[in-house]
């Protein structure tokens, strides 16, 4: 399995709200493992996931995808 990139951005702005892992991903409708795979860049969302997961946190889903908008 290809490893992507961490997403040490994402950590960032969850523990910033204060937020659990657990949190995050039931707020998405996730799984917390499922989550924290796509934290460390062992899997990477699809489309309609990234774009909840920027909405959830306020940024542009390029960013997600490794763009830089």
């Amino acid at each position: 399995m290809t490893n992507l990139r961490e997403r040490s951005f994402l950590i960032t702005k969850r523990k910033s709200l204060g937020m659990s892992q657990r949190q995050v991903a039931k707020s998405l409708g996730i799984s917390q493992g499922y989550y924290a795979l796509i934290e460390r860049g062992s899997r990477d969302p699809g489309f309609q996931l990234a774009i909840r997961i920027a909405d959830f946190f306020g940024f542009n889903v390029r960013i997600l995808k490794g763009d830089n908008p």
